[in-house]
């Protein structure tokens, strides 16, 4: 049964409203649904209410997801977007989170006040990250600098080094090039320099379970590669039953008909790396993903959590 209206559920920041222009246009353009009958709702989360704490103290990964999730488990809206990277590994009961527009640029990217790239920053100079995979990262390409709690949305993060709070900071292209912002990239990495945080890059589009309509109007709108890496990295982050503390990289691409998923895991401290890559046949997606998160607990000996 067709729909009048659909209402797609969003975080109330620039990006966010980015992402779900983005779900909202492809919908208009596989739909014979017309603008008016697509609104999209700003909903605030409480990731958006703490700027000053990191996610795993006041949360967890969740933080952006669940008061959406809860909007859309009531009937409120029909569709939640979400950054997949910013969503927990384990699916709301009553929900479908598999449905992916084609994925942005993954990379990891460094802005830094002198225009330094990562080798040329003097010692102890403070890079701002919010995340504990970044920091351990950043750590292993140099081991000199100090790494500094950053949170706030992109514009607040720029704000912040440009006033000598800090000398770098480091966030994901993707969200750069979405808002406009190359212009102020100083380094992009590599993703065997720093492996990108699952699901970086990929925007998700998420229904209720028992609702047909919606399932069969995202099912055109899935990207098949994409859903295929997102669900092979993810995959990595269920084995681990990996949360905001989990130091954690997975990415994933696929080429002539090969799927290839290189992850690392941290210990808690940072102090042992544990790393794993493997090809498989694209039709193994799905399981590429747990045995790389089954091997990575393995070594880790449980090093990783608390």
């Amino acid at each position: 049964m067709k729909k009048e209206k659909i209402i797609i559920g969003s975080r109330g920041s620039k990006l966010a409203l980015i992402y779900a222009q983005r779900v909202k246009n492809k919908i208009l353009e596989n739909s014979d649904l017309t603008e008016d009958q697509v609104l999209i709702k700003e909903i605030v989360t409480k990731g958006d209410q703490f700027h000053d704490k990191r996610i795993s103290e006041v949360g967890g990964k969740g933080l952006f997801s669940k008061n959406i999730e809860k909007e859309l488990l009531e009937g409120s809206i029909d569709i939640a977007v979400h950054a997949l990277k910013d969503m927990p590994a384990k699916e709301t009961k009553g929900l479908l989170s598999n449905f992916f527009l084609k994925r942005n640029d993954p990379r990891e990217i460094l802005i830094s006040r002198e225009n330094k790239k990562i080798q040329d920053l003097k010692s102890k100079s403070i890079i701002g990250t919010s995340s504990f995979r970044r920091e351990f990262q950043i750590r292993k390409l140099k081991k000199d600098v100090s790494c500094k709690l950053i949170r706030g949305n992109v514009d607040t993060r720029l704000k912040k080094l440009k006033e000598g709070f800090y000398d770098a900071i480091i966030l994901s292209l993707a969200g750069i090039k979405s808002l406009n912002l190359e212009e102020e990239v100083t380094q992009i990495f590599l993703t065997d320099e720093i492996i990108p945080s699952v699901g970086q890059g990929i925007i998700c589009a998420q229904c209720k379970e028992n609702d047909p309509t919606t399932i069969n109007l995202l099912n055109k709108i899935n990207h098949p590669d994409t859903f295929k890496c997102a669900i092979a990295e993810r995959n990595v982050l269920k084995i681990l039953e990996g949360d905001c503390e989990t130091a954690v990289g997975a990415h994933a691409k696929i080429k002539n008909n090969k799927i290839t998923l290189e992850a690392e895991l941290f210990s808690l401290d940072g102090s042992q790396r544990f790393y794993e890559k493997k090809d498989k046949e694209v039709k193994e997606f799905d399981r590429i993903g747990l045995e790389i998160g089954k091997n990575l607990k393995d070594k880790s000996n449980g090093s990783y959590k608390k």
